[in-house]
């Protein structure tokens, strides 16, 4: 039986395989192949046995592309972030103008969801938990009922667009 892997401390140089990359990362393994295959992770090296291996530059890369998705930013935008250079002066002022226009998105989206809870109170003022029947289900029976063709929960009539 062949001798299992040791596993690596964070502190040891690179290659990681896969499995390590993503564990130390944060990232998921389905989500590292992901960005890769999207082109925000650079094609693995690969062993003779064609396992990926990655790098201490890929480690630092796919913690930043997480750390930007927990800002809710798009992979384009995270793909234009990662085209940014952090020593040039013009890059910094194109990465400020990026984050200025996720906030921007962030507030829209925060609209969006102050009438989205304004559209559930008023759905659950229906509901009395008593009676024959459910009021609340009534309603959104009747509002389904209601619903224009090609528009989803909380997009009637809105044009919501989705960001990511």
């Amino acid at each position: 039986m062949p001798k299992p892997p040791t596993p690596q401390a964070p502190h040891q140089p690179a290659p990681w395989r896969i499995g390590e990359v993503a564990r130390q990362s944060g990232v998921s393994v389905a989500n590292v192949r992901y960005y890769e295959r999207e082109g925000l992770l650079p094609a693995a090296a690969r062993s003779d046995n064609q396992y990926r291996l990655y790098g201490e530059a890929d480690l630092q890369r796919l913690r930043f592309i997480r750390l930007c998705r927990s800002f809710d930013m798009s992979l384009d935008e995270v793909r234009t972030l990662l085209s940014l250079d952090l020593n040039l002066a013009d890059d910094c002022v194109r990465a400020r103008e990026a984050v200025q226009a996720h906030r921007q998105h962030v507030q829209q989206r925060l609209a969006e969801l102050r009438a989205l809870d304004r559209q559930l109170q008023q759905l659950e003022a229906h509901c009395t938990g008593h009676g024959p029947r459910c009021s609340l289900m009534e309603a959104l029976h009747q509002q389904a009922r209601d619903l224009p063709p090609q528009a989803g929960p909380g997009e009637a009539g809105r044009g919501v667009k989705r960001h990511v």
